[in-house]
């Protein structure tokens, strides 16, 4: 056993150590007697660069151990690998040059940076990399928030009688013209909401408070989209609003309810006024009917006077005329009718002495019931 102290390596003789011989002596050329094949690392190497060289289109340099390729070395091109990477490279092109634009869409298409035109839904071509394209959706609609952010003071408006309104509201737009809208602005969302705030507050700053929370809300919505549009348009941005939301019109928060209290004692005082005025204009008409009435009367009266004393004066002169004529006839005729107005009142019927006796009034006629029947109907009269 002392003699064979090197181990399983062999080497009768070589008492050195464990360490393997590196030289030929005795045995299989450096490899070890009892491993059954185990290649070297440069035997791996060549036939691994053989099966590269096999793999792109070159010819094989011989099998076996230890072989040599006996050839230049590197991969060599046919004309079929040629052939591949041609429509390979064609293909790439076709696809990045074919594009499909959707309905709802508008694509723009560059020619060396520069606009070129615009495309329409379908299937479009852009040689690329001469022209390039941009597809942009023009239906959508996008919505901006206006006075919702972090900062309160945002949505805090002044108006023209000195106060201060809570606006919130939002701007619904889309793309009318998707070449404007990629040359001309660089931040389409940030344009849309510092113009609608811009505009928003020219119009609370020449209105009353009033009207912006009640009455004047659908106009205040109407002018805002106008006036952004034409801002907007101004820009030459390709954007179109569609509408202004206007959802929150209030007084500040910390004085909601001392406004709200004004706003009730406002309408009290509309409320009292009213009646006030209600009531003036009744008594005011009333006094103007009795004023009329009393004129009325009046009139009626001196009219009434004046044709009487005017008959009295036509009745008068007649008389004197008649008794011009006739001055004893006159006179009888002007005392009996005197007579008969101072006893007509007495009930008493005066008889001439020439009527009564034989041959006169027949005493059984009812004088009495003929007088109080006479003058039951010149009463009614």
């Amino acid at each position: 056993m002392a003699g064979h102290g090197g181990g399983p390596w062999g080497g009768g003789g070589n008492q050195g150590g464990g360490r393997p011989p590196s030289g030929g002596g005795g045995g299989n050329g450096g490899k070890r007697p009892d491993d059954p094949q185990i290649p070297e690392i440069d035997e791996l190497m060549k036939k691994g660069q053989e099966r590269l060289r096999v793999l792109m289109g070159g010819r094989g340099g011989g099998g076996g151990t230890g072989g040599t390729s006996g050839g230049s070395g590197g991969p060599k091109l046919n004309r079929g690998t040629v052939a591949i990477a041609a429509l390979a490279a064609i293909g790439v092109w076709a696809w990045m040059s074919f594009y499909t634009v959707r309905p709802e869409e508008q694509s723009v298409e560059l020619f060396l940076g520069k606009y070129s035109s615009t495309g329409n839904p379908g299937l479009n071509f852009a040689p690329w990399p001469f022209v390039t394209h941009e597809v942009v959706n023009v239906t959508s609609e996008r919505t901006e928030t206006i006075g919702n952010g972090r900062d309160p003071a945002d949505s805090l408006m002044l108006t023209t009688d000195a106060n201060i309104v809570d606006i919130e509201f939002q701007v619904v737009w889309n793309i009318n013209d998707p070449a404007k809208l990629l040359f001309n602005i660089r931040d389409p969302q940030l344009t849309v909401q510092a113009v609608s705030e811009a505009v928003m507050r020219e119009i609370i700053a020449a209105s009353n408070l009033a009207p912006i929370l009640n009455r004047d809300r659908g106009i205040i919505a109407d002018t805002a989209r106008e006036q952004i549009q034409a801002t907007l348009d101004e820009y030459e941005s390709g954007i179109n609003i569609v509408r202004i939301n206007l959802d929150q019109a209030d007084p500040p928060r910390e004085v909601i309810d001392a406004f709200r209290e004004v706003q009730a004692a406002e309408q009290e005082r509309d409320r009292l006024e009213r009646q006030a005025d209600a009531y003036a204009n009744r008594v005011v008409a009333e006094a103007r009917g009795e004023a009329a009435q009393i004129r009325e009367q009046a009139e009626g009266y001196r009219a009434r006077v004046v044709n009487e004393a005017l008959g009295e004066a036509s009745r008068f002169s007649a008389v004197r005329e008649e008794y011009a004529k006739a001055p004893e006839v006159t006179r009888r005729r002007l005392y009996i009718e005197t007579m008969e107005k101072v006893l007509r009142g007495v009930d008493k019927t005066i008889l001439d002495e020439g009527l009564t006796g034989e041959g006169g009034v027949v005493p059984y006629l009812p004088l009495k019931q003929l007088n109080s029947s006479r003058t039951t109907t010149e009463g009614g009269n």
